[in-house]
């Protein structure tokens, strides 16, 4: 099986991205800027746009329609692809009402299909569909009679067929009806691309074959977020890319307000909206073509996130703008039009996130599960028989055996891991853990190995690397300093050479468990003569020497995790250089790389969605608690979603470094809201730790949280990165990132 078929309900494959460039190729080619400038000036908009069979040529509106019933059959997720593609536009037109009457009249048990979807595949007939309030509806003579209004129906000016929610007793059904047996009346819309319009309905007759049976009210608001959350991310897309552009270009001051991290960072939270709204809409499009049945929970998730994301983007892109953002001229507020637009139709943030709440308080949830190529099972197969003999051990020996075996940190080269791919190590971790073996908790030390074994000598391998996989030694982390904090580069601890080894001298601070460490990674300035980052030499330091003083931290929670690390004249032997002198800046990243991974995801040491539900479920939440409530259920999925998607990432090849940081971005912030909103909502409970209750566990995970936004690369820090490597923004002028 092909590597791209691992982000199947993850991600995109090969052919999604094919399809993607296609559009976006054509879209940029047809939909001309002089189009989208005479939509906007026109006074009464045409039905169809001038680009409308050129479009039509590209055979996307029947994408996702079933074979059975004349489309392509290539299902939701794909037609999200086109639509982020085409959202970049803005384009006028009909297409997106249409393609989303297309979904629903297909995904419905009715002979209207028959009749309506040959037309709006080929695009020759339009529709809209209404997604406010159902119509008052009455039985008569084997039909009913509806009689109401609906307003802001996307497109419905100028569709020929509109689908309208009726009363049915106490359930909600859809209507298709013609436009000539309704009133419609073009109403002004926020969005000056896409009309919206008034549909009355006065004791309108509509039989019973054009009801379209098996289609509930949830589904149709999950198909429509998906479809018009799409076109939200393509909003987000250009939103994105463009203020960035713009950033990168504008110079104030003598400098690129790119370089401004107040700028830099807005980008760079807009960047992560897009990630977060991705993962989320791919989700729930995937599950809904799966047929899961979670499918309409995921759709709700998607319903939270997509929707306000969009409209945040399109804000900030105007902000970075300035001036300019905010004149007719520019596109800036077609988008932001756009957008507010689409929020609109999906509902008010309050109902989206009470089903998100409702449904997860009542038991409902969605887990990301990677879909492992057929060769997973060859390879389960072997794991499974390797760990056999390590399950009847005891604890000291299974210890031995796990480090000795390569099962500690597979991914590294025989002897010391397994040489294990991604998909390997995937299998490793799942069988592991199936088996019920503990594995060693080696802290700093899993971050030593990597580094020694990826640049130590023979012997720093074998009397460090293999004892550490083992459990038997624990390690810490000498590289923060009081005056450089996150800038490691900034070091001014001193190695100077003597006779067979180096004299150290200086400072090192925030160092976890330092107080019982045997051993520590440092890193110390061996020639102030070279640039900012060179001249610096990565060192294993015996922690037992003398001249080695180290001062625990009390820390907010009243503990001391962290320590102040003195060094005073300490002699380091020769040997104990890891790497090559100067070269400790190449040698460091191999540690700060796999920390930023690891940090990466969701830690159960902090408050995570199941604190957050054990806590609500039972309680008497208000309004804004059940609000917080499905705001942060959704979160907490986005980041699962985002942390599945890096290790699809890893399995494809693909560098991970910027996802992991809009990981750990989200995943650490999420564990700060859920003890906040905790605390929070306690009110003066919350305020007293009391053995047993919510709060006692609630407290110490608000005040221990604070941590998690600065260890590991600070939130600033962080944005950073995220700003210049995934948006290509200029560094800051000192490089501090």
């Amino acid at each position: 099986m092909a590597k791209n078929t691992y982000e199947l309900g993850l991600g995109l494959t090969e052919e999604h991205r094919a399809l993607a460039d296609s559009v976006r190729s054509f879209a940029e080619r047809t939909i001309t800027p002089d189009h989208v400038r005479s939509a906007v000036e026109s006074k009464s908009e045409d039905k169809f746009p001038p680009f409308w069979e050129a479009l039509v040529g590209q055979d996307l509106l029947g994408l996702h329609v079933p074979e059975d019933k004349g489309g392509h059959g290539a299902g939701l997720l794909t037609l999200a692809v086109a639509l982020e593609a085409l959202g970049r536009t803005a384009a006028p037109g009909p297409f997106v009402p249409t393609a989303l009457s297309a979904a629903l009249v297909a995904a419905a048990d009715s002979k209207v299909g028959i009749e309506l979807l040959p037309g709006l595949v080929d695009g020759s007939r339009t529709a809209a569909v209404a997604l406010g309030r159902p119509l008052d509806a009455s039985a008569h003579d084997g039909g009913y009679h509806v009689t109401g209004v609906a307003d802001a129906v996307l497109g419905g000016g100028h569709a020929d067929t509109v689908l309208l929610p009726i009363t049915v007793g106490d359930d909600v059904r859809w209507a298709v009806v013609d436009s000539a047996d309704v009133t419609v009346t073009v109403q002004d819309s926020i969005d000056v691309l896409r009309g919206s319009a008034r549909i009355t309905a006065e004791n309108v007759r509509v039989s019973s074959d054009r009801i379209l049976d098996g289609l509930t009210e949830q589904r149709v608001r999950s198909v429509a977020t998906v479809i018009l959350g799409a076109e939200a991310i393509g909003v987000m897309s250009w939103c994105v890319s463009t203020a960035s552009e713009y950033a990168k270009t504008r110079v104030q001051f003598g400098r690129p307000i790119g370089q401004f991290q107040g700028v830099k960072h807005k980008c760079a939270h807009m960047g992560i909206a897009l990630e977060k709204a991705r993962a989320v809409l791919w989700d729930a499009a995937s599950a809904l073509d799966n047929g899961d049945d979670t499918a309409d929970f995921a759709a709700d998730i998607a319903a939270v996130v997509v929707p306000d994301a969009a409209v945040q983007c399109a804000q900030d892109c105007i902000q970075v703008h300035g001036g300019i953002g905010f004149t007719w001229e520019h596109d800036a507020h077609l988008y932001y039009r756009r957008a507010l637009a689409i929020r609109g139709l999906l509902g008010t943030r309050a109902e989206r996130a009470g089903r998100v709440a409702d449904q997860s308080l009542a038991g409902t949830a969605r887990t990301s599960e990677l879909e492992l190529p057929d060769e997973a099972e060859t390879i389960r197969a072997e794991v499974r028989a390797a760990l056999a003999p390590l399950v009847g051990l005891d604890e000291d020996d299974q210890l031995i055996a796990l480090g000795d075996g390569g099962w500690v940190q597979p991914h590294l080269p025989k002897p010391y891991g397994r040489s294990a791919s991604p998909l390997e190590q995937i299998v490793i971790a799942q069988e592991i853990k199936t088996a019920g073996i503990p594995m060693p908790q080696l802290l700093m030390g899993g971050w030593a190995v990597q580094a020694v074994v990826a640049h130590g000598t023979d012997a720093q391998k074998r009397d460090l690397a293999v004892p550490t996989l083992r459990g038997d030694l624990v390690w810490c982390q000498l590289f923060s300093e009081p005056g450089a904090g996150s800038d490691l580069a900034s070091l001014t601890t001193k190695a100077e050479k003597v006779d067979g080894g180096w004299k150290v001298t200086g400072q090192k601070i925030w160092t976890t468990v330092a107080q019982f460490s045997d051993w520590a990674m440092l890193i110390a300035r061996t020639d102030p003569a070279k640039p900012k980052h060179e001249g610096i030499t990565y060192f294993v330091l015996d922690m037992s020497i003398p001249g080695v003083t180290v001062r625990p931290l009390r820390e907010m929670t009243g503990s001391a995790l962290f320590n102040e690390v003195f060094l005073d004249d300490v002699f380091i032997p020769d040997e104990n250089v890891v790497g090559t002198v100067n070269d400790g800046w190449n040698v460091a990243r191999t540690t700060l790389a796999g920390e930023r991974v690891a940090l990466s995801q969701k830690m159960e040491a902090y408050a995570t969605d199941k604190d957050l539900l054990q806590f609500a479920r039972g309680r008497d939440l208000g309004p804004l608690g059940r609000l917080r409530v499905g705001e942060l259920v959704a979160e907490s999925q986005a980041v699962d979603l985002i942390g599945s998607r890096i290790v699809l990432k890893q399995l494809s090849g693909t560098d991970v470094s910027t996802t992991s940081s809009v990981g750990k971005l989200l995943g650490m912030g999420l564990g700060q809201s859920i003890a906040e909103f905790v605390v929070a909502e306690l009110g003066a409970a919350g305020a007293v730790s009391i053995p047993g209750e919510p709060s006692d566990k609630a407290m110490e995970q608000l005040i221990a949280g604070r941590a998690t936004t600065i260890y590991g690369g600070t939130t600033e820090v962080q944005l950073n990165v995220i700003g210049e490597r995934m948006l290509g923004l200029p560094r800051d002028a000192q490089g501090v990132s």
